[in-house]
């Protein structure tokens, strides 16, 4: 799916996400909104409190207009503008 692809790239902070695999089994199943994001972790903001979620050793499901993305974290392990850099280097 292209979007996927043009996905990796995207500002994420906002997104509703939801943690659906982890290294760190209490982080599994955590839903609510980026409200930061580091090169490393994201700061994922529910109604009861802030998660700070590494980024490697975590599974996401992005939740973006009418779409659910799944991702590993792995593919997403830099800064928004490094992942741009990547992307654009790829294509050429």
């Amino acid at each position: 799916m292209k979007l996927n692809k043009h996905f990796l790239s995207y500002e994420f902070i906002g997104l509703n996400v939801e943690i659906y695999d982890s290294k760190i089994k209490s982080l599994k199943g955590i839903y609510g909104e980026i409200i930061d994001e580091t090169k490393n972790t994201f700061y994922i903001k529910n109604k009861d409190k802030i998660y700070i979620v590494p980024k490697s050793i975590s599974k996401f499901i992005f939740y973006f207009n009418d779409y659910s993305i799944f991702l590993d974290g792995k593919l997403i392990d830099r800064r928004p503008w490094e992942r741009l850099k990547v992307n654009i280097k790829k294509k050429v």
